[in-house]
């Protein structure tokens, strides 16, 4: 693969990670806010809807076509970063979806080379190959917010449901696995 094609597969891999990790819940577990600052699993999702719909959108001049309710002025702070009442998982996840299959219809035909503009940068005049460098850490880290979330709400935990990319071991494996770090960390 060339430097475009691998970033842009970390980039999708990220992506499928974040939507397996909300997916398959109640409502109430995908909204709730597990955190001292309130992060939520929807809310990570929206946010990073709202994330690439700018960076592979506007700063490549292709604005996302539809408004977002916390692109406005007068938007509170982290109004991206929850679910309002009016927003149903599915309308976030679509959202995610299609944000995702905009930016992919972005980014296919440019090359790496191709000029930017983040306004909000110290050094707003960079590359797609940037974009798709921070996009791809962004997304990766928001994952991993994703996956100890999702291991609080219901246990699952790892890569995917598929190939979870954790040493194999029940609930008794894992429960004594925990007692022995835990008792570690008192005797400290």
């Amino acid at each position: 693969m060339d430097v475009k094609s691998t970033v842009w597969h970390y980039l999708k891999n990220a992506r499928e990670q974040v939507l397996w990790k909300v997916e398959g819940l109640p409502e109430r577990d995908q909204r709730m806010p597990l955190t001292p600052t309130g992060t939520n699993l929807l809310g990570v999702v929206k946010h990073l809807a709202g994330v690439e719909a700018e960076y592979f959108g506007m700063c490549l001049g292709r604005p996302w076509p539809q408004p977002m309710a916390f692109w406005a002025d007068d938007a509170q702070p982290n109004d991206d970063m929850w679910a309002t009442a009016d927003e149903s998982p599915a309308q976030i996840l679509d959202l995610y979806r299609r944000v995702t299959a905009f930016a992919d219809e972005t980014i296919a035909p440019l090359p790496l080379d191709t000029r930017a503009h983040v306004p909000w940068w110290r050094e707003p005049d960079t590359t797609l190959h940037h974009l798709l460098v921070h996009m791809t850490a962004e997304t990766a880290r928001h994952a991993g917010h994703l996956d100890i979330l999702r291991e609080q709400v219901d246990g699952q935990a790892g890569w995917s449901p598929e190939h979870p990319n954790l040493p194999e071991g029940g609930a008794d494996h894992w429960a004594a696995y925990v007692a022995r770090l835990r008792e570690i960390a008192e005797r400290a």
